[in-house]
């Protein structure tokens, strides 16, 4: 029997190796933000910088909203697919009106043909429930809102929100739970026509007012009297295709930017949620969906042809 065990053991260690080997293939070419490093290291700050706190060890940073001005930052680098999430600890106590966002889009000042891929936290009066916008918008044209609440307190901690993106689909995520799939028909040569496909994007976050829409449509105002609320962040990673820094002489696209490359997020196993995450996902529509633009049709009498890719994929 020891001999068996001690077979069983080098078999073990064996299939271990080869997989740690195909991971480390997959990768090859991609870009990972160090788990070690500081924002500072990845970030740098958009605003008024004596609105932004950084922890000791430079590995948390806090943004600062008064009734004078907000704050954000945003990557060095842009990308083109990959994984990217952070942890959020959001505005506590009373934060009606006040617009906590955390996205990717591919223009630094919002240029009228941008790409953008949107998480949006908004605020409430204290003891109501968070809830989380996500939109998608390509060549300058969104309008493909979604809202759920939250099914915990995103300001007692800090909560992973991440974003895995690649040719096939877009899926946002909270805490590993999938709560949205934004599909694409790589089937077609043009793809679906509303897909974010080919524009390199930064990631950004900020905290800003926003009492004129964000809470209760508007009815809810900002307490300045609550001030100064505070958004934390920590825990950047980026595990994607970078791209080079334009201007004269830029280097030629990467490989990893490629629709069908090696990188692990252009596997079959990333092109679609596997069965637990299909269930995570259904959970979340029956029980913390609000908003969906696809069922409103006095916006979209005909939704848009992604609603049907969206609702085939839910059948499969």
């Amino acid at each position: 029997m020891g001999s068996r065990r001690r077979d069983l053991v080098a078999i073990l260690a064996a299939a271990v190796a080869s997989v740690v080997v195909v991971l480390s293939c997959l990768s090859r070419g991609a870009s990972a933000a160090p788990a070690a490093s500081s924002f500072g290291d990845n970030f740098e700050i958009t605003g008024a910088e004596d609105h932004v706190k950084t922890s000791a060890d430079g590995q948390t940073w806090y943004l600062y909203l008064d009734n004078k001005t907000g704050v954000g930052f945003q990557t060095k680098e842009r990308y083109l697919f990959g994984w990217f999430s952070m942890k959020l600890k959001l505005v506590g106590n009373d934060s009606a009106g006040v617009v906590t966002a955390y996205y990717m889009c591919s223009d630094v000042d919002a240029a009228p043909l941008r790409d953008e891929l949107d998480f949006e936290f908004l605020g409430n009066r204290t003891g109501q429930p968070y809830i989380i916008q996500t939109n998608v918008y390509h060549n300058g044209v969104g309008g493909r809102e979604m809202r759920h609440s939250l099914w915990f307190d995103p300001t007692a901690d800090f909560h992973t929100y991440a974003i895995l993106w690649n040719a096939k689909h877009i899926v946002f995520f909270v805490d590993k739970v999938p709560i949205r799939v934004y599909p694409n028909d790589a089937s077609k040569p043009t793809n679906n026509g509303f897909f974010p496909i080919s524009k390199p994007m930064y990631i950004f976050s900020s905290i800003w007012n926003a009492d004129d829409w964000a809470t209760r449509g508007g009815l809810e105002k900002t307490d300045w009297a609550k001030a100064p609320f505070v958004s934390s962040y920590r825990d950047f990673a980026a595990d994607a295709c970078a791209w080079p820094a334009t201007g004269p002489g830029s280097a030629a696209p990467p490989a990893c930017a490629a629709a069908t490359g090696a990188s692990w997020w252009d596997q079959p196993p990333a092109w679609a949620l596997d069965e637990a995450q299909r269930l995570d996902n259904a959970w979340v529509g029956r029980n913390v969906l609000i908003y969906d633009y696809c069922d409103d049709r006095k916006r979209f009498p005909m939704p848009p042809e992604e609603c049907a890719l969206r609702n085939a994929g839910n059948a499969s």
